[in-house]
């Protein structure tokens, strides 16, 4: 008899606290009875599913690790990762809208904005009122973004940004961007600072990105700012130089180390649930042993990825928390998911590429996880760095 189809094999269901397990809870269960129905359709169409927006809010998804006093739910770091564990269960790309919103807009204004900035800002963005955007990325500068030529120059009380930002998620539905820019000379990435731009402003133009294979239900887009004149007091006035933007990537990065671990488990489900039902030669393709080798392996490598999250988790929270860490963690768990989502779209066989499985969609999906925020080898280089202090890129 089968031990159990559980996906905690190493009970760290203990380990997790009566309050994370209920976030936990409450998050799947809006998973599967109101974004797994329409997932399916939405991916084929080539759409986000925008009117779930106001649900999300509703649960405190934005913004749950922030405080209190702005509207958020100020839940610790291992109750916001099983968030984007459970939201990435679901897809991919409803991970990726949370994350952005939370880690990559409403972060910076509030770990470099001023208190009238947070205060104006944070309960909107909270409350979904407002959507945002994270314009670092431009078509020449991804890996290398300290060399972005975006420019932000002060005209008397204002200041005027240029330039033209690539792959952004939520461009096209967001109210409000991120905008790094450089204010001093291009050569100096000391000199690139945030600022906070609305985006019906004159001259700011969000076009969809057309042509995606992958995450297809997110909403994806370039920016383009021409002469967009903000006020001085839109400057994010804590930040300085390309370090600050990389201390938001750094958020978002611990929210995809998680998000993983939620794809690479919906894939495992559909697998073993597929293989204990489908009949091959009089018996089911769960009795062979190359199924379930496979569904040993897909086991063993989640069950590690779920261990690698929740310490990352507990040193988030204690303050002891490394880049170098959130590197790891963020290349071994979507290596992992990806490898996971092909052995799972293989057993499931000509019936894996249907959308009503969800393995294929999964593994598309994270074809781009696997790149954004940091590639695979850029992670790598980063944490090489840290354990020889010898920098591989400069």
């Amino acid at each position: 008899m089968a031990r159990t189809s559980s996906l905690d094999y190493f009970d760290t269901e203990s380990l997790l606290s009566e309050e994370e397990r209920a976030v936990r809870d409450t998050i799947g269960e809006w998973v599967d009875e109101k974004f797994l129905p329409v997932i399916g359709e939405c991916y084929i169409e080539g759409r986000f599913p925008k009117e779930l927006i106001p649900q999300l809010a509703d649960l405190g998804a934005f913004g749950a690790n922030m405080p209190e006093k702005y509207g958020c739910a100020d839940l610790n770091s291992v109750a916001y990762g099983l968030i984007m564990q459970e939201l990435e269960r679901g897809d991919s790309g409803v991970r990726s809208f949370v994350s952005v919103q939370s880690a990559l807009v409403m972060y910076p204004i509030l770990e470099f904005g001023s208190e009238e900035q947070r205060q104006h800002w944070l309960p909107k963005l909270a409350r979904a009122e407002a959507i945002g955007c994270f314009g670092l990325t431009e078509p020449d500068y991804g890996s290398d973004p300290g060399g972005l030529i975006t420019r932000a120059v002060k005209d008397g009380d204002e200041w005027v940004i240029n330039g033209t930002k690539m792959w952004i998620t939520n461009g096209s539905l967001a109210d409000v961007a991120i905008i790094w820019a450089k204010t001093g000379d291009l050569d100096d990435p000391g000199s690139i600072r945030g600022f906070i731009v609305e985006t019906d402003r004159d001259g700011f133009v969000a076009k969809d990105q057309k042509g995606k294979l992958s995450l297809l239900a997110a909403d994806t887009s370039e920016l383009a700012l021409q002469d967009v004149r903000v006020p001085d007091d839109h400057l994010l006035p804590n930040s300085s130089g390309l370090r600050s933007a990389l201390m938001c990537l750094n958020q978002a990065r611990y929210g995809i180390a998680w998000g993983a671990v939620g794809a690479a488990m919906a894939c495992y489900q559909e697998a073993l649930s597929y293989a204990q039902n489908r009949v091959q030669f009089e018996r089911p393709i769960a009795g062979y042993q190359i199924q379930q080798i496979r569904l040993v392996e897909m086991l063993t490598e989640i069950t590690k990825g779920q261990l690698l999250a929740l310490q990352l988790g507990r040193l988030k929270d204690r303050g002891e928390l490394h880049h170098g860490q959130v590197s790891m963690a963020k290349r071994n768990n979507v290596n992992m998911a990806c490898e996971v989502a092909r052995e799972a779209r293989r057993l499931l066989g000509a019936n894996g590429i249907l959308v009503e499985y969800q393995s294929m969609r999964h593994m598309a999906n994270l074809e781009s996880v696997y790149t954004y925020e940091g590639t695979h080898d850029i992670h790598g280089l980063i944490i090489g760095e840290d354990i020889t202090g010898i920098s591989a890129i400069s």
